[in-house]
């Protein structure tokens, strides 16, 4: 869904909210005095939030707005893929911090990750150390990930998903926040 931004003379409000090319807020101003600021510094006046009252509106370079805007958008809606890991009861010491590694790589990115502990013949009575096994798994990962999805036994395995925790924002999430009127 492309958005259509109102720029420089097709704005319609009297009044603006003004917000700079730094993200500072000018207050309210009168929408002539916005357009003629923005003439100054060379740039265009964006209206950013139109349903808003009064009107905000952003000095900045239109297509270096829309290319960020994109960028932003395409990043939100890159689909979150589903990693698997596998372990034995009897995975040894060096094996699991190497597959901890690459569950904690899986989850830098994004993904989600499967952890599933397999039981081979009898091995499935000792049940509890495999539950062991994805308990210490959740607490090497409770940095970078949360437990979404708790120990269930399906057939011969045992089974956990973790979900990658939300990363914090950078300098852009908090520029939107002041624009919005919100504090970081």
């Amino acid at each position: 869904m492309k958005r259509q931004f109102r720029i420089n003379e097709q704005i319609r409000a009297r009044e603006v909210l003004l917000i700079d090319s730094d993200g500072r807020n000018l207050g309210v101003t009168p929408l002539d005095r916005a357009l003629q600021l923005a003439r100054e510094r060379g740039l265009d006046l964006v209206e950013v939030a139109p349903e808003a009252n009064p009107t905000v509106c952003k000095i900045v370079d239109y297509g270096k707005y829309r290319y960020q805007l994109e960028k932003r958008e395409k990043k939100q809606k890159k689909p979150s893929r589903l990693k698997e890991v596998k372990f034995t009861i009897q995975t040894g010491e060096h094996d699991f911090k190497t597959k901890l590694a690459r569950i904690r790589g899986f989850l830098a990115a994004g993904d989600k990750v499967r952890v599933t502990i397999f039981f081979k013949g009898r091995q499935i009575i000792h049940m509890g150390k495999g539950e062991e096994l994805l308990k210490r798994v959740a607490e090497a990962t409770q940095d970078i990930a949360k437990v979404d999805q708790d120990p269930v036994t399906k057939g011969r395995t045992l089974q956990m998903l973790l979900t990658p925790l939300p990363q914090k924002g950078g300098k852009g999430e908090e520029k939107e926040a002041q624009v919005r009127g919100q504090t970081v």
